[in-house]
């Protein structure tokens, strides 16, 4: 790889028990215009939480082959391997490597919503052999929504909206989090190459996501996609932070204003991460803020119902394309 995708890339700090929310709104707008991306720490969630949430993710993924593809599903939850068939990364020539299981947000009524994305029943492994760990994951998922909610807190006032914006019911009071357990294994991968392509170039679909990792590198971002040849940064592990970053539909909303940056994964040891997606309802309406449109720069977007392109999303993903050729559609 060239020198130049070695370096890392400088990220802004939040620190959530700071008092002066103004100036931490301040610091996330410069980022979200910056490169999308920033950490976020003294989020409230204990660091023995944290270890014990990454044991069990850890110890889901030791499972032989055959018990994992039993939690194989083809919706958006389960067991995955997520990435290895889907797409080819053209910069690096190679197909993703990796595995995931993913949480969605449990509903009851799983009969009445079987065509809504990101709703409905979990498959979770079984209690005699994981005892305690659905309760473990679901409690990580409310846990870290609560931090999506905090955080978006300080995007709104970011963005010259109420404080309380995102928490209508129609955007995060109901909000639909989706929970990517990732582990990048090396086994079987091209002893050839330099790096193992874990997650090819890819924009986020959702408003935020919220990515916690242990301590091996991988995450690289890239400010300008047209620059030839890009330039890639990583982004450096910090203990006990989240690496967070702005999806496609924040980008919408907020008319380009903030940045929904290129980032992938390049990995050379075994590295396990949790990516966390914050979604609105699917009743939520993604429509440019007030505070970002004006004569001179009318919206970009149409508003499109949340549910919607959630659909759409899923199904052209599944199609091979990437979220951000259908969000810029």
């Amino acid at each position: 790889m060239a020198d130049q995708n070695e370096a890392s890339a400088v990220l802004n700090c939040i620190d959530l028990s700071n008092p002066d929310i103004h100036h931490s709104a301040s610091l996330i707008k410069q980022a979200c215009m910056d490169s999308g991306f920033f950490y976020v720490i003294n989020h409230g969630i204990s660091k023995e939480f944290m270890a014990e949430v990454f044991v069990q993710s850890k110890k889901f993924f030791t499972l032989p082959m055959e018990e994992k593809m039993k939690l194989m599903v083809e919706t958006y939850r389960g067991y995955k391997l997520p990435l290895k068939n889907q797409f080819i990364d053209q910069e690096t020539n190679q197909q993703a490597h990796g595995e995931a299981y993913a949480l969605i947000k449990e509903s009851p009524d799983a009969d009445k919503i079987a065509d809504k994305p990101l709703l409905g029943p979990n498959v979770w492994p079984p209690a005699d052999v994981f005892p305690g760990w659905k309760e473990t994951m679901l409690k990580y998922q409310q846990e870290v929504l609560n931090v999506g909610r905090a955080v978006s807190r300080l995007i709104a006032i970011a963005l010259d909206l109420n404080v309380d914006f995102f928490d209508q019911p129609e955007f995060l009071g109901n909000a639909l989090p989706y929970v990517s357990f990732n582990h990048y294994g090396v086994e079987g991968a091209d002893p050839s190459k330099e790096y193992i392509l874990g997650t090819p170039a890819h924009s986020d679909p959702s408003l935020i996501t919220l990515l916690a990792t242990d301590d091996i590198p991988g995450l690289q971002i890239c400010r300008d996609v047209h620059a030839n040849p890009r330039i890639w940064k990583y982004v450096s592990p910090l203990k006990g932070a989240f690496i967070v970053n702005i999806g496609d539909m924040l980008e919408r909303m907020s008319n380009r204003v903030f940045r929904s940056t290129m980032h992938r994964v390049l990995f050379r040891q075994d590295r396990y991460t949790i990516a966390f997606f914050v979604y609105p309802s699917h009743d939520a309406i993604i429509e440019c803020f007030p505070s970002c449109k004006s004569e001179e720069n009318p919206p970009k977007y149409p508003p499109i119902k949340s549910e919607e392109l959630l659909s759409l999303i899923f199904r052209k993903v599944a199609a091979g394309r990437t979220p951000r050729d259908i969000t810029e559609d």
